[in-house]
């Protein structure tokens, strides 16, 4: 049966997600598999069993309603950066390290140094260097490095590739070239060498191949269809799938609200939250707080890139639930959408600087605020305003306040932005979120997509699409194509009460949050002391 139905997976921080498009890419169905990462032996990891029964899990819920035989074309996003090192028959060396952890800041100096370039502590290459540096014994037997979702697609299909966007968080690419580059990759040949343990030791060969959006990354193979659970070759129920390049979550951000033009960019907001921003040109310095990654095309993008989100959010969320549950009230307990509703509503109408109160949600580090590991953190004075509104409010500031660092940084470019596209769950029960990211990224209007809550895995499942479309379409006129039939069909109530709407702050509101961001500022050290004394009181 032809088809051209398309399906997307992401990998994200705590689900799993599959979106599947039909060919006139509306949304058919959606699946989600909850998962958490594990701090095990030092290091945040997923084990890789559990990566594959999310994945069998997603495609069950999705194929119990389509066939199969219905889907024509399939990608695989997920967290970019991370280490997943394999040796030359593909047994997994270390377990997976994922972009989370915060140990490679020595090797994420040297090589910012050696190559003028930034290279923050998640990307693969950070956790390579960082594993030669620390002399660990599997060095000598690493074959071929990947990304999570570039794993998943090598499984699948066969295929070692990698989307350029996903491997720019890997090594870092050439604008031009569309390729690792060339000077890098002798540089870091030669750190490697001055390294006894390591001997003749060529990065080129061991980095996946890099693929442009639209290109064709492999087919299904029978492997692969035992892995996902699907008919191979029994009867007349053969599966016949089409691959697209494995993206990074950032990629697919851009993608899914389209926003991969110069002067526009998205904010991804979840576990982290990260602002993407095409460039018109590149940046003249190096920044510390600044990435540079790519488009899906290979475009050059500035990512300022915060550790953490909305994760504590999530977990006073649960708090609230847990309240609900114990006074009697179990239908709320257990409503999810309606906790985050009610508290995001009551949000929006506390006081504007949040009466003095400041969060810190840092779960894990924060390197744009050189927190180092990470501790929950909420303050008050006592003459502060302590009321629920509040409380809830000086959290959502919070989820934005190091992407607000970031963004001070690159002002200093003068990077031109005419608007931002947001995604991400916290921009479905409120308009709150949607201003305060204004606030946050100085005045630039937010537009909430209408995929809002589908993110990335809608974002894949379009590049999956744009594989049958490349031929006679560039990417930027598919997306708006996409984006055009969306606005002419928008059906709200599918996405909750946020439409596709651009907002700005008020100025009051840019004010507020200056406030709030000063209280921020200047409390930072508690948090950096407390940081402290948690990791000495682990070890005692």
């Amino acid at each position: 049966m032809a088809t051209k139905n398309s399906l997307g997976i992401e990998l994200g921080s705590t689900r799993i997600k599959a979106v599947l498009l039909d060919d006139k890419k509306n949304v058919l169905e959606i699946a989600s598999y909850d998962w958490e990462n594990q701090f095990v032996g030092g290091f945040w990891t997923y084990d890789l069993a559990e990566v594959w029964a999310g994945v069998k899990s997603v495609v069950a819920k999705i194929t119990q309603k389509f066939a199969p035989q219905t889907i024509g074309y399939m990608g695989f996003s997920a967290m970019m950066h991370g280490y997943l090192a394999f040796d030359e028959n593909g047994e997994l060396l270390v377990p997976f390290r994922t972009w989370r952890n915060s140990n490679t800041q020595a090797a994420s100096d040297i090589l910012t140094k050696e190559f003028n370039f930034n290279i923050p502590k998640r990307y693969s290459i950070a956790h390579l260097y960082q594993a030669f540096l620390n002399g660990e014994e599997h060095i000598g037997k690493v074959s071929y490095i990947t990304t999570l979702a570039g794993y998943v697609h090598w499984q699948l299909t066969g295929q070692k590739v990698l989307g350029i966007g996903d491997a720019s968080g890997v090594f870092p690419t050439n604008q031009q070239t569309k390729e690792y580059d060339t000077a890098m990759l002798a540089k870091f040949n030669q750190l490697s060498q001055k390294i006894d343990k390591i001997n003749n030791f060529d990065i080129s060969k061991i980095l996946p191949k890099i693929l442009l959006a639209g290109e064709n990354a492999g087919t299904l193979t029978e492997k692969g269809a035992n892995l996902l659970g699907l008919p191979l070759g029994t009867n007349n129920e053969t599966v016949n799938i089409t691959f697209c390049p494995p993206e990074g979550d950032a990629g697919t951000g851009m993608v899914a609200t389209n926003a991969i033009a110069p002067q526009t960019g998205n904010v991804s907001a979840g576990t982290s939250v990260f602002a993407m921003i095409v460039l018109e040109k590149p940046l003249t310095n190096v920044y510390p707080e600044i990435d540079i990654v790519t488009t899906p095309t290979g475009e050059y993008v500035a990512m300022i890139h915060a550790d953490n989100c909305t994760s504590d959010i999530n977990a006073w969320v649960n708090v609230f639930g847990e309240f609900a549950a114990a006074i009697g009230d179990e239908k709320t307990a257990n409503d999810q959408n309606k906790l985050f509703e009610t508290l995001f509503t009551l949000a929006d109408q506390g006081d504007l600087d949040c009466g003095g109160l400041v969060s810190y949600g840092f779960v894990s580090g924060e390197s744009i605020a050189d927190v180092k590991n990470g501790v929950p953190l909420f303050l008050r004075l006592p003459g502060s305003k302590f009321k629920l509104a509040n409380f809830i409010r000086a959290h959502i500031y919070g989820a934005f306040a190091a992407l607000y660092l970031g963004m001070k940084v690159l002002q200093k470019e003068e990077i031109r932005i005419s608007t931002l596209a947001a995604h991400g769950g916290i921009f479905k029960s409120s308009y709150l979120p949607q201003r305060t990211l204004s606030a946050a990224m100085q005045g630039v209007p937010i537009t909430v997509t209408p995929t809002a809550g589908e993110g990335g895995a809608y974002g894949m499942a379009l590049l999956a699409a744009f594989v049958h479309e490349k031929s006679h379409k560039t990417l930027e006129d598919f997306l708006d194509n996409v984006f055009e039939e969306m606005r002419k069909t928008l059906n709200i109530g599918k996405i909750g009460k946020i439409a596709e709407k651009a907002i700005v702050a008020e100025e009051e509101e840019n004010a507020a949050y200056q406030t709030f961001m000063e209280n921020y500022t200047k409390m930072l050290e508690i948090e950096r002391k407390a940081d402290i004394l948690c990791q000495e009181s682990q070890k005692n």
